[in-house]
């Protein structure tokens, strides 16, 4: 089906059927099914930040498979490779006179690690639950409630109804179960626990009912490094502790499992703890650890520890709600609404995969924790894919792009506190390998802050990932203007500056400073041999060393402090390369006007600028604009899972929200089972397919829908800039604009804002942009803005004019009228705007 006709489609369907904000059901903020889960990609998530757990649903052996945050491979260490500072200049030599294959193999020899490719987030194992006799059952649903965080399942067997309730509790750090029927004496099963092989454990029984496993996370040895090189030895150790407490019945053990017969009903409590205490501290006792969450968890009720749990939950979950509509798709299982959504109608299952992923961040990454992974805190194997790692060339940077603008701020803290430790682990990397200042990260690091390069130079290459994740820390500060948050990230927004000017060098063509070596992440031009990515002055690296260097100088300013170093800044960055508009009329991806039109790759990295960074603008740089689009549209829409919520976002940005609603029907499609369609979409359980199984898909379609409805990266807070015709009329609540803005409530019929509550929590100018006339409400006429905002925290970067090639066929780029009003806020003062053709 074409573009036009999906919209015209669905847009005269959702005319005919639109449930208003207050006739929405409840039941739109849960997922579920009417039968068990055939594999893990169909099993329900549920995590508190440190633990996760994946339920199956299975009436007669149920399988809860288990992680905990902090166990991983290895052990405490780092990977740097000092042979590098020795053949820093030849490569560059290499580079600059085109010789790539002999530098991609200097750089495997002498750059990429020789000790370590990085550890492995690994599975703790399995809870298994044997229910004899529950083999025939009938009445089937099993659901996951992301308004409350528990995940069900019922079913009905010989007339009795069986129910089981899990949850991962934040508030007393246990996996709580309970097991009910609806006649006595029902309850009879036993559990034991197990880890997938090669895992060596030890599953054993205390008294009649506490079964536990204890274990060691793995040696590991990339296949990557000399064979002569030891593993990195395995130290992270561990217990699972499994309680069962029955209502009636009998308790039995054997020696590694434990059995309850004719029970009223049960509840389980699962502990899990490791000795991990940072990346370079694992002395704690996992023992007592285990055995103090379980002994606390247990003096409480059930109904206290699910009431605590749902309240904590809620304090985050229930800040923003959308509302787009619904329609009877809703009366169908998730996994039938995922395969029907590109060709009906469900606004309500948008707005699902949307809220979605907020529970994923919740339930992933908590203040003081870990910070989400590639997959989350999910993870069923012992080496999963690319380790599970922090792939930080979008991955990581990814999972974080909801975080301040749907009102999870807190939850940003874990990748802060990521970074801050690689600020310092990435000092003496940057000085033993590049005799650079400040401090680097590649394209990978994981639980023990590695930060020397990984996976062969095709992939790891790349000295900017510690540049791309520290604009995290000024990003935040931008939506709080939080001065004393500021200056506790500021060491490491300065020593990552630091580096860049460091490690810039002159090319050889124009006396641009670039970096060399380095990739464009992942991609190569066509002319070069397979796996041969190395470069040099890769477009975004250029984009990336721009905004680290001019938001260290502005968050210096804010601090008032380093007048010196602001000066060495702002004296280094019109010596950078400009972007580039090539002969296809596209952001030349590299150095040279290299790129084919033909080329599919998932990274659209070149886009940086555009997205997640500001540089672009269709208002400011409509030429550079235009030429993202033209990339877009030369990539084409169908990609991994994560590249296509990317190109959501980047749609969005374009102020297209057609073409974002149409990325998120190629997004929103059944993929993982024997009839479905190969290629990046949707698992039936909703987490997103690249495939295999990568949590950032979901993180960056949550972002992405929220850059549909509101942006605030480009001088003013802009309202509904790329509302596709599908959603004609909706509500939300809660979305953080910069500036200490929150969008109390935002209300839209036909493509027209009619009523948006804007409350400012640190004062200063309010510039709003709108497609829609607006009016104070009560007090008429607004003022209409002009010049620069006044807001400091709505600044925009001053780029150099790119270079275009005279080959370039620019269209130029249309844009719609807009309204532009400042209003001068004070703290804690509301703003209730209205349409002002009513």
């Amino acid at each position: 089906m074409s573009l036009s006709k999906l919209v015209l489609f669905v847009a005269v369907a959702l005319s005919m059927s639109f449930c208003s904000a207050e006739q929405a059901p409840k039941a739109n903020l849960k997922l579920w099914y009417d039968a068990p889960a055939a594999d893990w990609n169909e099993a329900l998530p549920i995590g508190n930040g440190r633990l996760g757990a994946m339920v199956y649903g299975i009436p007669n052996q149920e399988n809860i498979q288990l992680n905990e945050e902090t166990l991983w491979s290895g052990g405490p260490h780092r990977n740097d490779n000092p042979d590098a500072k020795a053949i820093l200049d030849k490569i560059r030599k290499l580079l600059f006179n085109g010789k790539y294959k002999e530098a991609h193999k200097l750089a495997n020899a002498k750059i990429i690690s020789q000790t370590s490719a990085g550890m492995n987030y690994e599975t703790v194992g399995n809870l298994r639950l044997n229910f004899d006799g529950h083999e025939n059952y009938s009445d089937y649903s099993r659901e996951l409630d992301i308004e409350n965080a528990i995940a069900k399942t019922s079913y009905v067997v010989d007339g009795v109804e069986y129910i089981r309730e899990v949850f991962t509790s934040f508030t007393d750090q246990v996996l709580v179960i309970k097991l009910t029927a609806s006649e006595k004496g029902k309850i009879s099963f036993s559990a034991g626990l197990d880890r997938p092989e090669p895992a060596v454990v030890s599953v054993s029984t205390e008294g009649d009912n506490v079964v536990k496993m204890t274990g060691t996370c793995a040696d590991t040895k990339s296949k990557r490094t000399p064979k002569n090189t030891l593993p990195i030895k395995g130290r992270v150790n561990f217990e699972s502790r499994v309680k069962v407490v029955p209502e009636g019945g009998s308790l039995f053990s054997t020696e590694n499992t434990v059995s309850l017969s004719n029970a009223n009903s049960a509840t389980l409590y699962v502990s899990i703890a490791t000795n991990f205490v940072n990346y370079q501290d694992v002395s704690a006792d996992e023992h007592q650890r285990a055995s103090d969450y379980l002994a606390k968890a247990e003096k409480k009720s059930y109904e206290l520890l699910k009431s605590d749990h749902s309240a904590f939950y809620q304090n985050y979950f229930n800040r923003v709600s959308l509302d787009l509509g619904s329609t009877d798709s809703i009366q169908n299982p998730t996994d039938v609404r995922i395969k029907q959504f590109s060709q009906g109608n469900d606004p309500a299952l948008a707005a699902l995969y949307y809220q979605f992923g907020r529970y994923l961040l919740i339930c992933s990454s908590q203040p003081g924790g870990q910070a989400s992974n590639l997959q989350g805190i999910w993870c069923k194997d012992l080496t999963p894919p690319w380790k599970s790692a922090y792939t930080v060339n979008i991955n990581t940077e990814m999972n974080y792009w909801p975080a301040e603008p749907t009102n999870l701020s807190e939850l940003h803290e874990p990748l802060i506190d990521l970074v801050k430790d690689l600020s310092v682990a990435g000092r003496k990397t940057a000085q033993d390998m590049y005799g650079a200042d400040g401090w680097v990260c590649h394209h990978n690091t994981d639980l023990w802050r590695i930060c020397g390069p990984v996976d062969g130079a095709t992939w790891g290459m790349w000295p900017s990932g510690g540049i791309w994740l520290s604009q995290h820390l000024w990003e935040k500060y931008l939506y709080s203007g939080d001065l004393e948050y500021l200056k506790e990230v500021y060491p490491a927004m300065k020593g990552s500056a630091e580096f860049c000017l460091s490690f810039l060098t002159p090319e050889p063509e124009h006396g641009w400073l670039i970096f060399a070596p380095s990739t464009s992440p992942e991609n190569r031009p066509s002319f070069q041999q397979k796996m041969v990515n190395i470069a040099y002055g890769a477009t975004m690296d250029n984009q990336l060393i721009f905004d680290m260097l001019t938001r260290t100088a502005e968050a210096a300013k804010h601090l008032n402090i380093d007048e010196d170093f602001v000066k060495e800044l702002e004296a280094t960055i019109p010596k950078l390369a400009p972007n580039q508009i090539g002969q296809h009329a596209q952001i030349q991806e590299w150095i040279h006007d290299w790129d084919d039109p033909e080329d599919k790759h998932r990274h659209i990295s070149m886009l940086y600028g555009m997205h997640p960074s500001n540089q672009f603008s269709p208002f400011r740089t409509p030429k550079l604009a235009e030429a993202a689009r033209n990339v877009l549209i030369y990539r084409g829409d169908p990609s991994t899972g994560w590249s296509m919520n990317w190109k959501i976002n980047q749609w969005a940005r374009l102020l297209d929200g057609n073409h974002a609603y149409k990325m998120m029907t190629d997004q929103i499609k059944l993929v993982g089972r024997p009839d479905s369609p190969k290629g990046g979409g949707t698992y039936a359980n909703m987490l997103d397919a690249h495939p295999p199984f990568q949590i950032d898909g979901n993180f960056g379609f949550t972002a992405g829908l929220t850059e549909m409805l509101m942006q605030s990266h480009d001088g003013a807070i802009h309202l509904i800039p790329a509302l596709p015709d599908v959603w004609k009329k909706g509500r939300v609540t809660g979305l953080r604009a910069r500036g200490g803005f929150e969008i109390e409530s935002m209300e839209w019929k036909d493509g027209k804002v009619m009523k948006v509550i804007i409350k400012s929590t640190i004062g200063g100018n309010c510039r709003i942009r709108s497609y829609s006339e607006l009016e104070l409400e009560g007090e008429g006429i607004l003022e209409k803005a002009s010049g620069t905002n006044t807001n400091p925290f709505y600044q925009v970067p001053s780029i150099k004019k790119p270079l275009i090639s005279e080959k370039a066929d620019l269209k130029g780029f249309e844009l719609r009228d807009t309204y532009l009003y400042d209003i001068d806020t004070e703290i804690g003062q509301t703003l209730v705007l209205v349409n002002g053709k009513l």
